[in-house]
């Protein structure tokens, strides 16, 4: 089932098979032990991470879930080692500014993404993937993969917008913009099926899998 007939007329069962699509997939299969770490992760725990257990946390398990190309994996611990010779204050307040802002309002996007992004090596792209891991309730992953997804689905009323934005290069306001799709989405869901089961990160999932080729 394609993107477009799935958003628009997909029944439950279409949605979880296509959310079964995205652990059979060859990159989530290889690293499922990795996987099963961030869906398991405890956003308490992580905010009780002394900064260099954060530091580790960034540099050994999510950088390496989300960029699965050896290059920009490269690229992205290169920018977040500065830390070990600059010294980890910068980190230690951006953690902290985290979760302060996220207990504060927690669908607050526009902030949450610019405290993210703070952390060197990421964009709004790896910020919101950070989000998506540690608060999968109110946040999904937004990148180039969900942005050509979504230019799959006829009638979405976003499309103009998504249409005008750089996929590789996502700005903040855009992904608030996708964010706030993703939100819609899983209550459209959660209620038309009858279900609490469908969050945001489920949402971007299903985007990442289908049609994936």
């Amino acid at each position: 089932m394609n993107v477009n007939v799935l958003w628009n007329n997909g029944k439950e069962t279409d949605w979880k098979d296509a959310l079964a699509e995205y652990y059979d997939n060859s990159f989530v299969r290889k690293h499922m032990d990795l996987e099963t770490r961030m869906e398991n992760l405890s956003p308490s725990d992580v905010s009780k991470m002394s900064v260099e257990e954060f530091y580790c946390f960034l540099r050994d398990e999510y950088f390496v879930w989300k960029y699965t190309a050896p290059n920009r994996l490269a690229t992205t611990r290169k920018s977040l080692s500065s830390y070990e010779t600059d010294g980890m204050n910068d980190l230690e307040k951006i953690q902290k500014d985290l979760f302060s802002a996220y207990k504060k309002s927690p669908e607050d996007t526009d902030t949450l993404l610019e405290i993210v992004k703070r952390i060197k090596g990421l964009g709004t792209a790896g910020a919101s993937g950070l989000l998506a891991i540690m608060f999968p309730k109110q946040y999904g992953t937004v990148d180039q993969f969900l942005v050509y997804s979504l230019l799959k689905v006829n009638n979405l009323p976003e499309h103009s917008r998504i249409e005008k934005m750089n996929a590789q290069g996502l700005r903040v306001k855009d992904g608030v913009i996708l964010v706030d799709i993703l939100r819609k989405k899983a209550t459209e869901l959660n209620k038309k099926f009858n279900s609490s089961e469908w969050t945001p990160r489920k949402i971007d999932m299903v985007l990442w899998a289908v049609d994936r080729n």
